[in-house]
């Protein structure tokens, strides 16, 4: 008789933790799933598919108002936020259901309970009390949002989370951050009618990307009419008749009916029992992982936001099928971390993969960089003062395009395209051999042949 009673226990239903538990079980495992919430985790649940519904909805907005100048004559648009929020909930119920026929076709046992750790072998159900001896164990908890200082008055804040699933539509909200979630939901509640400031204690918003991104995005939301504060906190926020009064740093009141924070998410490794198995944490509270996803405790692994690696859904997936195909498929599979395309919903879209600019000029001794920002054609008839911008940074060396960054209307499809060829290491002189679809956006990539600058970096004496 076994000394365990299931191969494989996973804790945590989200993207990364539900393709483990298949693929394994597809290779002939035993698997048993844990999960507090709702099966589909962060993503399906409460991050990337229902924030995409509501950018959806905001954009809208845009539409009613550009098809004037394509002869469209419409009545004044209203807005209802119960039945954006009623419907975008039925798409997510039934999303869960297919997460959960999928696991139950794979022969994966879900236990819809929170999981901990008693040691590096067995895990006790606190829904029942049980405990599961488990020959290998999986955690992929994901992340949670972090509202960083205790701040008088933090108890009104919400996070993305709730911002999800409010009752009433806010008029006026304060979004406190300048990543992903902070700047994309500017857009949708800037789309949707509110009056949307965005406070950002950094020089400028979405920090790690390339400068010219951070600058062309900005300039446009601001075009837009969303007040972005740089350099400031918020430093308090009281509950008055009228509203929430948030005080920031140089002292400012603004007064709005909702106030979110998009500060940044923490590991969720809080009271899982890591410590009693042995398992170690870096220095940023994420679980220290190997590139086989391998903790500390060998027969320990640990997939996703939890690892605090490359915290997109993607790589969570793709993680969570490298770790079934080493331990159980009989192969030993490593993830590529490099060059991974990402996309920011905001408004416009921003589309990014590879290096940025000084990230290249850092790492290369000589680099090109070629950039162009146009008007649409969509927008010679709509009169809209929104412009696209797209920038390659190539080595000028071996001619390699090292990265590509996009900002525009479906700026997210065509990264998905381009990161095909930044894999292959494709040159520029290949972007220039390819025929030019005209006309559209995405043309640019291949026509673009004057250089905006050439950076060559000295020789260290």
């Amino acid at each position: 008789m076994s000394d365990f009673d299931v191969d494989l226990f996973v804790i945590g239903a989200g993207s990364g933790g539900v393709r483990a538990a298949r693929i394994a079980a597809n290779h002939g495992a035993t698997v048993i799933v844990a999960e507090e919430y709702r099966v589909g985790g962060t993503c399906v649940i409460r991050g990337c598919v229902p924030k995409k519904l509501l950018v959806y909805a905001a954009r809208f907005a845009d539409e009613f108002e550009d098809a004037a100048g394509y002869g469209w004559t419409l009545q004044r648009p209203v807005f209802d936020w119960p039945t954006l929020i009623a419907n975008k909930d039925r798409e997510i119920a039934r999303l869960e259901a297919a997460y959960v026929a999928n696991l139950e076709r794979s022969k994966v046992k879900i236990v819809r309970s929170r999981a901990i750790l008693e040691d590096a072998h067995r895990v006790r159900l606190v829904a029942t009390g049980e405990v599961v001896r488990a020959r290998h164990i999986l955690i992929a908890t994901g992340g949670w949002p972090s509202l960083g200082a205790d701040i008088a008055g933090l108890e009104h804040v919400i996070t993305s989370n709730e911002a999800l699933d409010l009752a009433a539509f806010p008029k006026r909200i304060l979004i406190q951050g300048g990543g992903y979630i902070a700047v994309e939901f500017a857009g949708i509640f800037h789309g949707l009618g509110a009056e949307v400031t965005l406070v950002y204690r950094g020089d400028n918003i979405l920090r790690g990307f390339d400068d010219d991104v951070r600058e062309h995005l900005r300039g446009e939301m601001e075009k837009r009419g969303i007040r972005i504060l740089t350099r400031k906190l918020v430093e308090g926020v009281e509950k008055v008749d009228h509203g929430l009064c948030v005080s920031l740093s140089d002292h400012e009141a603004v007064v709005v009916d909702q106030v979110m924070f998009a500060t940044g998410r923490r590991p969720n490794v809080t009271g899982i029992g890591l410590d009693r198995a042995g398992v170690q944490l870096n220095e940023r509270g994420a679980v220290k992982v190997d590139r086989y996803s391998r903790t500390s405790v060998p027969h320990i692994y640990a997939v996703g936001d939890v690892t605090d690696r490359v915290n997109l859904t993607p790589v969570a997936i793709r993680e969570g099928h490298a770790f079934a195909d080493t331990v159980f498929g009989g192969r030993e599979v490593a993830v590529d971390h490099a060059d991974i395309p990402t996309a920011v919903f905001s408004e416009p879209e921003v589309g990014v993969i590879g290096l940025t600019e000084m990230e290249a000029r850092h790492r290369y001794a000589r680099v090109d960089i070629y950039k162009s920002s146009f008007r649409t054609l969509k927008m010679t008839l709509a009169a809209r003062d929104t412009r696209c911008f797209f920038k390659l940074v190539v080595d000028g060396d071996s001619d390699r395009v090292l990265g590509c960054h996009i900002i525009g209307p479906d700026a997210g499809e065509m990264i998905q395209l381009v990161g095909i060829a930044i894999k292959m290491n494709a040159t520029k002189a290949d972007f220039d051999r390819v025929m030019a679809v005209h006309p559209t956006a995405a043309e640019e990539l291949v026509t673009m042949r004057t250089k905006a600058a050439t950076y060559v970096r000295e020789a260290a004496e």
